[in-house]
């Protein structure tokens, strides 16, 4: 796997298609909902298709939204090039229901691409293993709803291979008209078995076109790191990993899901994750024009703010301290250490078990003033020993504080 993912911490996940003209959730509203969507809504299968023949986001301005995500602190982005309805984001050999036929008819795939590569942000593509539109899958109708898990309806053995034979050739299309990959975010292995999916097959071809690719656990068998989904985990998973979070319930735009989390808590939520040395996946949801609703724009903008200042101590950083040695978050760039403030500091904050001679200097990011620092050590340890571990003690004067998170940084 590609190291660049290792540090990476921050990504823009990208939910996006057709539907979002009605301001629909992804795909659970053809098959009648989900529970851990509360927002999605219940549509006639015939009439969420129908919202292809009117797609025209005439509005979508990848440039801006790759500035965004640069500006925010994102490192790359993941787009939904398809997802369980089936609808290709791109230009694909393999079927009618795709991009090219609606009025829009522009790959959308390949304006991604190139406006994040442009912003210096790696590519990363989404893809659904299921699809319930094709008719060898076979399509999802009325009469399966609702949908009900592990009763899902199975084609033949012959239309079974015509489907995987149609997979597999629109995995090969964006894994080769579209340049460099640098992740491929797989979704929906649920439905199938590894056998049935040829995952094994199916990753073999992926790492012989694009070498260096970094592709997630949700291939069934396959994969290279971890992806929680909504939450922060506990303790951090063994290997890389990656939570995927939402602004408010939706991946998908969702007027009507008014259940925003604040810029500051989206902010304190990246911080837990990267002082777990993990990366977080933000998703935005363009509406039915291409534009980003004026919620997940300000949100961003936020973060744009705050990574002006405090920027440093997320993307290439390693995990900081243990829980025990300081309350909140920290991470790590060589011998500076940052302590993330995730609770607003009353007149100092302290860190436990470290070499309390060997601290250089603390500032806290955006300031060059000094930091008052206090050394407290065993009255054994501060008579015989030269290079003691105990506590520090640093003032952190209130016309310092960050609105949103207050980041120090140790320099020993």
């Amino acid at each position: 796997m590609d190291k660049w993912f290792d540090t990476a911490r921050f990504g823009m996940f990208i939910h996006w298609a057709p539907c979002s003209q009605r301001g629909w959730e992804l795909s659970w509203p053809l098959v009648g909902s989900i529970n851990s969507l509360p927002n999605a809504q219940v549509v006639p299968v015939d009439e969420y298709h129908s919202t292809a023949a009117t797609f025209n986001p005439v509005n979508f301005d990848p440039r801006a939204i790759a500035r965004m995500a640069q500006r925010a602190g994102m490192k790359y982005g993941v787009l939904t090039t398809k997802h369980h309805d089936g609808f290709a984001m791109f230009h694909t050999a393999t079927s009618d229901y795709s991009i090219a036929h609606t009025p829009y008819k522009l790959d959308i795939v390949s304006q991604y691409a190139d406006a994040f590569r442009a912003e210096g942000l790696r590519v990363g593509f989404y893809f659904s293993l299921i699809d319930w539109h094709h008719p060898d899958y076979p399509a999802f109708i009325e009469s399966d709803k609702p949908y009900s898990w592990g009763n899902w309806r199975r084609s033949s053995p012959e239309r079974w291979e015509r489907f995987v034979t149609v997979m597999f050739a629109q995995i090969r299309e964006l894994m080769t008209n579209y340049g460099r990959i640098d992740l491929l975010w797989f979704d929906g292995g649920w439905e199938r078995t590894l056998e049935e999916w040829k995952a094994r097959d199916l990753e073999t071809m992926i790492r012989g076109l694009q070498p260096e690719i970094v592709i997630n656990d949700r291939l069934p068998g396959c994969g290279d790191y971890d992806s929680p989904e909504q939450a922060v985990p506990a303790a951090a998973p063994a290997r890389a990993w990656e939570t995927c979070m939402t602004m408010n319930h939706s991946w998908g735009y969702n007027p009507a899901d008014r259940h925003y989390k604040s810029a500051r808590n989206l902010i304190h939520t990246l911080e837990e994750v990267a002082g777990k040395g993990g990366n977080l996946l933000l998703n935005v949801s363009p509406t039915g024009d291409g534009t980003l609703p004026p919620e997940h724009a300000e949100r961003l903008e936020a973060f744009a703010r705050w990574t002006d200042r405090n920027g440093e101590s997320i993307s290439g950083t390693i995990p900081g301290l243990e829980p025990w040695q300081f309350y909140g978050p920290s991470t790590r760039r060589g011998s500076r250490l940052y302590l993330h403030c995730v609770m607003r500091p009353y007149e100092a904050v302290s860190v436990r078990g470290v070499h309390v001679r060997q601290l250089k200097s603390a500032t806290v990011l955006g300031s060059s003033e000094p930091l008052k620092v206090h050394r407290r050590v065993s009255a054994m340890d501060a008579v015989f020993n030269k290079d003691p571990v105990g506590e520090l003690i640093i003032d952190v004067p209130e016309r310092l504080l960050d609105p949103d998170a207050t980041v120090i940084a140790l320099d020993f």
